[in-house]
């Protein structure tokens, strides 16, 4: 008699089929991703505490933040997010043409968003404040900037998403797909408000 037949624990991995919900792996990697992405903006934000007064006898932020256009911009993602929050409430009504519009809705506000965060960049850099002006301005851009490529490669998922779901509808996949870029989208808002806070309205107190 084998090992196998007479140990229960061996039979049970033998005999025993394991069954996972289709799309967990999805959904664990994507939040191990997430979580990965909150370390790597928790170091952007320490790099920038730390350098936040290195103005090199440069401009600080008081003379370089527009407050106002800030505050536009904050509004354009935020309006992102809700509209986003639309898009998740039709596809569970199984509304798909209002799915996409919404989702066409979030798009424009999202490249609303980077236009005008790459206005700003163009305008400092114009005037002399780039990135290789002190060490302020170095955590500055870099940390606006990465924020700014996530929200560039959250847009370019959405685009893809949108096609996917023209094509095929709201099949399950596509809801997965749905849920992720939702919780992602939610997460760039979060950073982007910390940012707002600790970048610019601090910077001009």
């Amino acid at each position: 008699m084998s090992t196998a037949s007479t140990n229960p624990i061996a039979r049970y991995w033998q005999l025993e089929p394991h069954h996972h919900p289709e799309g967990s792996s999805t959904s664990l990697g994507f939040w191990v991703y997430l979580m990965s992405d909150c370390l790597m903006f928790a170091v952007l934000f320490a790099v920038y505490g730390v350098l936040a007064n290195s103005f090199a006898a440069g401009p600080g932020p008081k003379d370089l933040f527009d407050l106002e256009l800030v505050a536009v911009n904050t509004a354009m993602l935020l309006l992102s997010s809700i509209t986003f929050g639309f898009a998740m409430l039709a596809m569970g009504k199984g509304d798909k043409a209002g799915t996409l519009r919404w989702l066409l809705v979030t798009l424009f506000f999202g490249l609303c968003f980077l236009a005008i965060e790459l206005y700003e960049f163009h305008h400092l850099i114009h005037i002399g404040a780039g990135p290789q002006r002190s060490g302020f301005l170095s955590a500055f851009f870099v940390l606006v900037g990465t924020h700014g490529l996530h929200v560039t490669f959250g847009s370019i998922w959405l685009v893809t998403l949108m096609v996917q779901l023209r094509r095929k509808g709201l099949i399950t996949a596509n809801r997965r797909r749905m849920v992720c870029l939702s919780m992602f989208w939610h997460f760039l808002d979060v950073i982007w408000i910390g940012v707002f806070t600790f970048v610019y309205l601090l910077g001009m107190i």
